[in-house]
Order: structure tokens, then C-alpha cells, then sequence
């Protein structure tokens, strides 16, 4: 999986960016309104993530760690895909979602191209409990924060997971998973 590209811009648009590698190899990838009004110059590096499907292989690119934070948060919800989360980080800045979370304001989020009322409303929802301080906090919260990511894409119930999580005793990541798998099942 690709995370970072660095290269020289070869062609910039509002929502895309051409970046030629040092090895010859030219990326298209898609980037958000304000990471691509922080791009200036000839060379650019970005955080990415890469997102392939039977038909379709996609690099999107941030210029920062929380704006990708966001998008891979919000990509995971049930009925956004990609473009909707780029409209997200096009619309909100990393504060402002964090804000809009916090206050629950559904107006916030009506403001993103693609996302109505009841989007809006379960984007709050299922996002009640996230926030950037935890995405930026020490080895060990994020062997938690992963091992959590994991144990839901296992299809495990967020809440059961935390309460679980919460009674291991384990530091690293693998270990968690397992540990708590223990417990799960």
C-alpha cells in the first residue's frame, strides 16, 4: 500500500495533482480544495491513501496527517465513498469537522456537496465518539486505536470492543488483537 508520494507536480488542477516520481512513474492523485491550495511550487509531498476496487485503482493525497485522518475516518461509513469524503476535507477543515462533531451540527455537514439531512445525521452518529487528540496520542493508544480498527472490521460491535480493550493487558497491537480475541469469542 502506498502512504506518502514525493515528486515533481507535472500538471495541477483543483482536484488532482500529476506527480512524476524520481524513477519516471507519473501519479494522478486526487487531493482535497485546501490541500491543493497549499501546494505551491514545483515539488510536492503528501500523505496518502490508496484505495483499489475491481475497476478502479486511486491514490488521494493530504497535506497533513489530520485531513487523511478525516478521510479514512469518514470513507469507512456505510454510503460514502471516496468522492464524498474528498468533498468533506474540500469543505471542512480538520477543526471545523472536529467542532461540527462536538457541537452536532448537522448544518456543518448539509454544507458538503453529496451529504443531506439524514447523512448528515448519521455521519454524527457513528462519528460520536471521534476525535483528533486520539489520533495523535502515544505507541501504546494506538496499539489500542488499531487493534480496535481491526476487531471492527471483523465485524465486532464498537462499544464491546472498547470494554474489552479496556481489560487487556497486552502493549503492542498483535498482541491486543489476540488477547482480546480470546475474550470475544
Amino acid at each position: 500500500m502506498i502512504v506518502g508520494i514525493e515528486g515533481n507536480i507535472v500538471k495541477k488542477e483543483p482536484t488532482f495533482l500529476h506527480i512524476k516520481l524520481s524513477n519516471g512513474f507519473t501519479y494522478r492523485v486526487h487531493v482535497s480544495l485546501f490541500t491543493s491550495a497549499k501546494v505551491d511550487g514545483e515539488f510536492v509531498s503528501l500523505f496518502t491513501t490508496q484505495i483499489i476496487r475491481e475497476d478502479h485503482h486511486a491514490l488521494y493525497g493530504f497535506y497533513d496527517m489530520d485531513e487523511k485522518n478525516i478521510f479514512d475516518t469518514v470513507i469507512k461509513l456505510n454510503g460514502i465513498g471516496p468522492s464524498t469524503a474528498l468533498a468533506v476535507c474540500s469543505t471542512l477543515t480538520p477543526n471545523e469537522f472536529s467542532m461540527a462533531l462536538v457541537n452536532q451540527s448537522i448544518e456543518s455537514f448539509k454544507r458538503v456537496p453529496g451529504i443531506g439531512p439524514k447523512s448528515a445525521k448519521r455521519i454524527l452518529v457513528e462519528l460520536s465518539d471521534f476525535s483528533l487528540e486520539s489520533l495523535h496520542s502515544g505507541s501504546e493508544n494506538s496499539a489500542v486505536n488499531e487493534a480496535s480498527q481491526a476487531l471492527e472490521s471483523l465485524g465486532f460491535k464498537k462499544d464491546r470492543i472498547n470494554k474489552i480493550l479496556t481489560a487487556c493487558k497486552s502493549d503492542n497491537t498483535t498482541a491486543l488483537i489476540k488477547e482480546a480475541l480470546k475474550k470475544l469469542g
